[in-house]
């Protein structure tokens, strides 16, 4: 039997990791915050002696992007110091650590989507805190994988296509961002992809490390995003509404977005064999399981 700690148990991916199919010889625990709390190192140290593990997936992270510019320090505790924690006591017990992180290191500047090589740019707290999460995790354990992904959303937690359902529940027009551009990704798809990257890191010393990007396959603006979501529920009777596209700056926000947050996948295609299903098929699959009831 093979055991993974698995951090960040109740957000949308650790949510999805856990309906996840996982083999007969794996057993994820996923501890709550009375057990392990990621901000004090001892607590940390006592779960990692707490048993033989095989890994650590590390999903666990401070996420509000607007609180993240005044909660500044919790923030980079939870995104940068708990990590390097983490990294530094799996690769003392000699085991791999998987995490993931987000667009958000890149400054959204560029036109085409970001590879793994590009130069980072974080443009707020929240990147500029996953970013420092990323070279501490690099620093002090070589067995890794930083799985960079965006726009994730779920039947699970707050979201934006979660958000968009409950507004067309309460009104007809609904204005929405038109120039920033990025990946959807499921938190479904993300999960599945974690689990086997993980089992193969943990049993093959030949499988690859360091970072990689994933993502469902194409792109989208948020008000391209919102209107695909209002087309599949009004397909299944859910609430929908008219979207007004607008502009970034007319929609001000205490952080800074990324203009751009397309992310190049096609490097963990070709190390891994993964498999891209397209946004628009994971968003019909979330709105169906949402209008009947999952995650509420």
């Amino acid at each position: 039997m093979k055991y993974f700690l698995v951090t960040g148990g109740t957000g949308q991916i650790g949510a999805a990791l856990k309906r996840t199919k996982v083999p007969r010889d794996i057993t994820l625990i996923t501890p709550g915050r009375d057990e392990l709390d990621l901000i004090n190192p001892e607590s940390i140290r006592t779960m990692m002696q707490s048993r033989i593990w095989d890994g650590v997936i590390h999903l666990a992270a401070y996420t509000a992007v607007d609180q993240a510019e005044e909660e500044v320090e919790i923030a980079w505790q939870l995104n940068a110091v708990a990590p390097a924690m983490l990294a530094k006591a799996a690769a003392a017990l000699d085991i791999p650590i998987l995490n993931v992180s987000t667009d958000y290191v890149f400054s959204g500047d560029l036109a085409r989507p970001y590879r793994e090589t590009d130069a980072i740019g974080p443009k707020g707290v929240y990147g500029a805190s996953k970013e420092s999460g990323e070279q501490a995790i690099r620093l002090c354990n070589p067995r890794h994988l930083i799985i960079r992904t965006s726009w994730v959303f779920s039947p699970y937690r707050q979201n934006f296509l979660k958000t968009m359902l409950r507004l067309a529940a309460e009104r007809d027009v609904i204005n929405v961002v038109a120039d920033q551009v990025g990946t959807p990704t499921s938190a479904d798809d993300v999960a599945a992809v974690i689990l086997s990257l993980m089992l193969r890191l943990s049993s093959d010393a030949n499988t690859p490390t360091g970072t990689f990007h994933f993502s469902n396959g194409g792109e989208a603006s948020w008000s391209e995003l919102a209107e695909a979501i209002f087309e599949c529920s009004a397909a299944l009777g859910g609430p929908t509404a008219r979207v007004i596209p607008i502009a970034t700056a007319d929609y001000p926000t205490r952080a800074v977005r990324p203009q751009n947050s397309r992310l190049d996948a096609s490097a963990i295609e070709t190390a891994f064999g993964v498999a891209r299903r397209p946004w628009r098929l994971a968003v019909q699959n979330v709105v169906k399981e949402i209008l009947s009831g999952v995650g509420s």
